[in-house]
């Protein structure tokens, strides 16, 4: 049936949670909040004797938010630090201040060198206190996940739904799909096979990984003729071990230069990174 399609398409669009800013107002790349979650768990679950539950991202201020040097994918938040909100429980017998401390190490390092976010405050919540000791490689809470994803489908209605002044589609242009995976608006053929390869090629990028904009496309064109523009929006995976952030600074160089083959125009690259992965 169309509408279960549409249905699950729009249900797996909310589950992304927020799409979050990625490095500098001139860096043109972001990444959604399950994305970042993820890795910021991961690490969490590195502590002994912490069981993380919750993990969310916001901006830390979203009045003091920048302005993008290139197009935003529709309802990005807008460059500026953020603000993670995490939730755990803990033993009784360890110190909860040290233990918490040290989880907001955790959770900033990842931030920085994992990512490349920029976070600035880390607010955390004790949920539970828990008796006796915890085991060597005690698991985290086997619902926390899929709590995560259940609240991110629920507040992602405003931060997709919502998006900039209520606007829940991208810029208007000529785009029609083809076989390959991507959308081309006055693209060449082989450009957009070659923007693809490019892509690939970058160290640390595992996949395309469409995920924006219900039935999305992972490589999509958008050219303009007056101004005489081509912008270029890519939505991948990216590796674990690999800094998101430096990766998707390498794919929007290789993607301008091949963007740029069949062109006179200015082009412009925004990326967005769906996932991060074991490679």
């Amino acid at each position: 049936m169309v509408t279960d399609v549409w249905t699950d398409a729009v249900r797996q669009q909310l589950g992304l949670g927020r799409i979050l800013p990625l490095g500098e107002p001139s860096d043109g790349t972001w990444i959604t909040e399950r994305a970042a979650a993820g890795v910021l768990r991961r690490a969490a679950d590195g502590l002994h004797g912490v069981r993380t539950g919750r993990i969310r991202l916001s901006l830390a201020d979203p009045g003091a938010s920048g302005k993008p040097e290139v197009p935003p994918p529709a309802s990005a938040l807008p460059p500026g630090p953020l603000r993670v909100e995490a939730e755990f429980a803990a033993w009784t017998r360890q110190s909860l201040p040290a233990t918490a401390e040290r989880l907001r190490e955790l959770l900033l390092a990842a931030a920085e060198h994992d990512l490349g976010l920029e976070v600035k405050a880390v607010d955390l919540r004790v949920t539970d206190l828990l008796d006796g000791e915890p085991g060597p490689g005690e698991p985290p809470d086997p619902d926390s996940r899929g709590r995560d994803e259940r609240e991110g489908i629920e507040h992602g209605r405003d931060a997709h739904l919502g998006g900039r002044d209520g606007d829940t589609t991208a810029p208007a242009g000529r785009s029609t799909p083809d076989d390959e995976g991507s959308q081309r608006g006055g693209a060449e053929p082989g450009t957009v096979r070659h923007v693809t390869d490019a892509v690939l090629a970058v160290p640390g990028v595992t996949r395309l990984a469409p995920a924006l904009g219900g039935l999305a496309r992972a490589v999509r064109f958008h050219d303009e003729d007056e101004p005489q523009r081509r912008h270029v929006e890519v939505q991948l995976a990216t590796a674990l071990g690999h800094r998101a952030l430096d990766v998707t600074r390498s794919v929007r160089s290789a993607v301008t230069a091949a963007a740029a083959a069949d062109t006179a125009a200015l082009v412009s690259v925004a990326v967005v990174v769906t996932a991060v992965e074991q490679p």
